[in-house]
């Protein structure tokens, strides 16, 4: 990263995608390396998700045709009972150990990858060996900030779902219940969408500062004042990427029976190996978008102490204080 700090905040969409992409294609090993050993099984669990999730509830929906149309209280009727309560049971362990697994997996790979981005910019030499023996300390950080944001989120969409329920029933015109309908659901997306954009900020601050949970939110939407939008836009973009290939995926391989297998395993690599670039792509530029942020601001991060604050001390992970990071304001 050869750009200088204060020249970060005048980086905006496209600036901000670009600088990404120079990190990643500068130090390509090391980033190779992170992808084959957190990314790439990530990918893969993601997508065989669909793939699995599809062929166990499609049992799950034949079966319940089969028992509707079964007479109650016969033999049959009970043993597709059974049967449907055993398909049940499997289909939300699946997706419990699918939970488990991306969770962690997610926390490892940006864990890894906040921290590489860190020692590249602080010009210190980074090895796959010492990144790994790092991220299994920092990434308990992101675990209590992943629980802020689903403490946040529940307790958002509660209230938002009971104030929209409430609103709509005091309504004494059914002429109006359409628009408003609308008006709050986009009000209430935008929410959404708001959160996790603090919530994507809020991960690498959990890696590189003395701060996780609601503390990192907090510190995550301070710096987003004045780059909200550009944050928004990048992640909206990327969302809106990774949405066009999961259904590129699930419409064509999951049920694209009518296509030949050869052609059915080369359009799942293709989508395998763009779900694989768009996830580091995502965790890159959350780190990148940390910097901005704090150029934006006029906060300067010391290479030198942002640098001795990434060693390893006595075995342990010593994430940067508040004072190490902002230890002045520079005004241009």
């Amino acid at each position: 990263m050869n750009r200088e700090q204060k020249e970060m905040q005048f980086l905006g969409v496209y600036g901000i995608l670009k600088e990404s992409y120079k990190i990643i294609l500068t130090c390509q090993k090391i980033f190779t390396q992170i992808t084959l050993a957190l990314i790439l099984p990530l990918s893969l669990v993601f997508l065989a998700n669909i793939q699995i999730s599809e062929l166990l509830f499609s049992d799950i929906v034949g079966n319940t045709v089969v028992r509707d149309d079964t007479p109650a209280g016969t033999q049959n009727y009970k043993n597709l009972s059974d049967l449907l309560s055993s398909e049940w049971t499997v289909f939300w362990l699946f997706k419990l150990v699918y939970f488990i697994f991306v969770l962690i997996f997610s926390l490892l790979s940006t864990s890894a990858v906040v921290y590489t981005i860190a020692s590249i910019y602080t010009g210190r030499d980074v090895t796959f060996q010492r990144v790994m023996s790092v991220v299994p300390r920092v990434w308990k950080r992101l675990m209590i900030t992943f629980f802020a944001i689903f403490v946040l989120i529940f307790c958002y969409i509660f209230i938002a779902v009971l104030v929209i329920v409430i609103f709509i029933i005091s309504l004494s015109s059914t002429k109006i219940l359409v628009p408003i309908s609308i008006a709050l659901l986009i009000v209430f997306i935008s929410g959404l969408v708001y959160l996790s954009v603090v919530w994507q900020l809020a991960t690498v601050v959990s890696v590189l500062e003395d701060a996780c949970g609601f503390q990192a939110m907090k510190k995550s939407r301070n710096l987003l004042r004045g780059k909200m939008g550009v944050a928004v836009a990048i992640f909206i973009k990327l969302g809106i990427s990774q949405l066009v290939t999961l259904a590129v995926f699930e419409k064509l391989f999951v049920h694209g029976d009518s296509l030949g297998l050869v052609s059915r395993g080369v359009l799942g690599v293709l989508c395998l190996a763009l779900v694989v670039k768009l996830f580091l792509l995502v965790r890159v530029v959350q780190t990148v978008l940390y910097l901005v942020c704090k150029s934006y601001h006029h906060e300067n991060v010391d290479k030198s102490i942002l640098s001795d604050h990434l060693e390893v001390f006595h075995g342990e992970y010593v994430p940067l204080k508040e004072k190490d990071v902002q230890l002045e304001h520079v005004y241009v």
